[in-house]
């Protein structure tokens, strides 16, 4: 098996020198997607806004792979503040409604200004 970085015109190229997502036989390695619209490159104020950005903007690049929101077996969910907790709780119900993949949620300072979360994942390829 060898890995294979996963490359698609419908996911944005990343800036800094990794890739979005590496293939690893039947495993995807999906890279932090934060909670930015790539397409105008505006992050929104609200908590809300940006946790559904990224939850769409993961949901492209498990696509790209061969994968999908469904076959997702990890997550990890960096939030810059804890009181996003609460809210990232019951987005992740909505998403994940059966069989919710494992989490971890860190609680870190992110890259970017006003950048309040992103999310990487480890899902299964179809």
């Amino acid at each position: 098996m060898i890995p294979q970085s996963v490359n698609n015109d419908n996911i944005p190229h990343p800036t800094f020198v990794y890739s979005q997502a590496i293939s690893a036989g039947k495993l995807v390695f999906i890279a932090g997607q934060p909670g930015i619209d790539f397409n105008t490159g505006i992050v929104s104020g609200s908590f809300e806004s940006q946790a559904r950005q990224a939850f769409a903007n993961l949901s492209l690049v498990l696509e790209a792979a061969g994968s999908g929101l469904d076959k997702i077996v990890k997550t990890t969910i960096w939030l810059t503040d804890a009181s996003y907790f609460g809210q990232l709780n019951e987005l992740y119900a909505e998403y994940f409604p059966n069989n919710p993949p494992a989490r971890s949620t860190p609680i870190v300072g992110l890259p970017m200004p006003n950048l309040l979360i992103s999310i990487e994942a480890i899902a299964v390829v179809k």
